[in-house]
């Protein structure tokens, strides 16, 4: 019997995928160099530590993801899902747990230091789109069909609500938005009723609400996206160094590693303000550049979505290209004040080991489903 037929990877899906490291390489030793100077001693400290601990193992992790058979990926998620939820709980545990700036994200063994809840998005993606394609793919009668899709309801939103209670208490809202974001689509995506979509979104928006109403510092930021003007000094000074720095990019931009608002202006100008910096050195062109990047990404990876045979495929396509492209313009959106700030990094280019491991890991993923 023959075997199944293997095309090569989505080489522009690869290709697009290394501008973006390639960039985010770039522009952090831009950014890094006088911080790493002064607190290290050399201008390459940080840019080298995200290489060590990011670019490296996330290349090794994403080649094995590759490597590895789609069906072999789909018998492991249920585990590395629930390995992850145990990450997740040891954040709370006294000296293994660390925290910074008032949330407690990260586990510290020894030297390594990781933050679990970067992980669970491809993990999560990688599950829920098992659990989908098995439980939305079986044939059902008329009588049975009803009963079990709402089944399916119920099963979703005690799983949407597990994740949840994990980053909330952390906190890490934003992890929380992107993920419940992502996830809806994937059940739409799944050929689920329509009224589970509505009562999903209506349940999802009522939650966020909430979330956003019992945290001051959340009702704070979606106060001053609503009035950029509130408090300039105060709750106010990010958001409008964001778009100063933004707008002194002009057309052409000031030049790679000739950027002045990083230089203690601007918070957060190596991790989610990294887009504002890179507008500021590149100009209108270098923004549409990076922009029309990430719209590249968008179109390889819902055609990759498109072209699966198989529906556990199609919707883990769906949920990884989703992840990335959302979490992109998402945070681009609130660098120009379109949308409220939210801590968001930009994929492939904001600081952070974990971000970018995890971000590779779903690359390999998404590249493995393009090979079939």
């Amino acid at each position: 019997m023959a075997g199944k037929k293997h095309q090569p990877l989505d080489h522009v899906l690869f290709v697009i995928t290394s501008i973006l490291i390639i960039l985010g390489i770039l522009i952090l030793m831009g950014v890094t160099a006088s911080l790493s100077q002064k607190r290290f001693g050399t201008a390459y400290y940080l840019v080298g530590h995200q290489i060590l601990f990011g670019l490296i193992p996330g290349l090794i992790l994403g080649t094995i993801v590759l490597r590895t058979p789609i069906i072999s990926l789909k018998k492991i998620a249920p585990f590395l899902l629930l390995g992850n939820l145990v990450l997740l709980g040891m954040v709370f545990l006294p000296k293994i747990g660390t925290g910074f700036g008032g949330a407690t994200r990260w586990v510290s063994l020894g030297p390594i230091s990781f933050q679990p809840s970067e992980f669970l998005k491809p993990v999560f993606f990688l599950y829920l789109a098992t659990w989908l394609s098995s439980r939305t793919g079986k044939k059902r009668t008329t009588k049975t069909s009803k009963k079990g899709f709402n089944e399916n309801l119920i099963t979703f939103l005690i799983i949407i609500g597990l994740i949840s209670l994990f980053l909330i208490l952390q906190p890490d809202f934003s992890t929380l938005v992107i993920i419940i974001f992502v996830a809806v689509l994937m059940y739409f995506g799944a050929e689920t009723p329509l009224w589970h979509g509505l009562l999903v979104i209506s349940i999802v928006i009522g939650a966020l609400l909430a979330l956003v109403n019992i945290a001051p510092y959340r009702m704070e930021r979606f106060l001053v996206f609503l009035n950029p003007e509130t408090d300039p000094m105060g709750i106010g000074y990010q958001i409008k160094q964001c778009l100063m720095t933004v707008g002194s990019g002009g057309i052409s931009g000031l030049g790679l590693g000739l950027s002045r608002q990083k230089f203690g202006f601007l918070p957060g100008s190596m991790s989610d303000s990294i887009f504002a910096v890179f507008s500021e050195e590149t100009g209108f062109i270098g923004s549409v550049f990076l922009i029309s990047i990430f719209l590249g990404f968008l179109w390889r990876g819902f055609k990759i979505a498109k072209e699966s045979q198989g529906k556990f495929s199609k919707l883990c396509a769906l949920g990884i290209t989703s992840w990335i492209v959302i979490q992109a313009f998402v945070n681009i959106g609130s660098m120009i004040g379109i949308l409220p700030l939210t801590g968001i990094p930009l994929p492939f280019i904001s600081y952070g080991g974990s971000a970018l491991v995890a971000e590779l890991i779903g690359m390999g993923i998404l590249l493995n489903i393009s090979k079939k």
